[in-house]
């Protein structure tokens, strides 16, 4: 029997916190009652190296195990990796992407080649704004709920402040709620 889901590919750079962000979406899912999966691919894990994160959602038992071959939905969080073929590897017209650049999603549409719908937001920008570094990785979960709703705004908001509040202080956590909020409201798309 066959079975809908979301699958979510993820493309940064190692210190970006694509692997943060793949599981951080799964966790909120499954808070949610829902079947998901978060992971990264492990390879060269070193600070700037091309990395990529994998996430699946599901109303079902998810019964495969193996890194997303045909992605419903591909996050960049670095601009520069647009240009790499990986990041465009098996999408088709209904292939979603979020992208984190200052270009306009139909400037980023025709670099990517893309059919299907591009959403761009400067996350770069939000994270530096609201947590006084360069770290795309939560304003594009805002970023990527306003582009498929696949977890709720809410239940992203309170599962940020639980974790992030006990590791990283108000400060950090107030500051990633913020970013997502931001990315959520200022996302363009073609």
């Amino acid at each position: 029997m066959a079975y809908e889901m979301t699958e979510i590919r993820w493309h940064g750079r190692g210190g970006q916190g694509a692997k943060t962000a793949a599981q951080l979406v799964a966790q909120v899912a499954m808070g949610e009652g829902k079947c998901a999966q978060g992971f990264p691919e492990y390879g060269p894990e070193r600070m700037g190296a091309p990395i990529r994160g994998f996430t699946r959602i599901s109303d079902e038992k998810i019964r495969v195990h193996c890194p997303i071959e045909r992605p419903d939905v591909v996050v960049v969080l670095d601009e520069t990796l647009t240009s790499m073929p990986a990041v465009t590897e098996a999408a088709d017209d209904a292939t979603i992407f979020v992208v984190n650049t200052t270009r306009s999603p139909g400037e980023m549409a025709a670099k990517l080649g893309a059919a299907g719908v591009v959403y761009c937001v400067d996350a770069t920008r939000i994270s530096i704004d609201e947590l006084g570094r360069p770290m795309p990785n939560t304003p594009m979960v805002g970023a990527l709920i306003r582009a498929t709703g696949c977890i709720s705004m809410d239940a992203v908001k309170r599962d940020v402040e639980k974790k992030f509040l006990k590791k990283f202080g108000e400060r950090v956590a107030e500051g990633n709620i913020r970013a997502i909020q931001r990315a959520f409201e200022e996302v363009q798309s073609s």
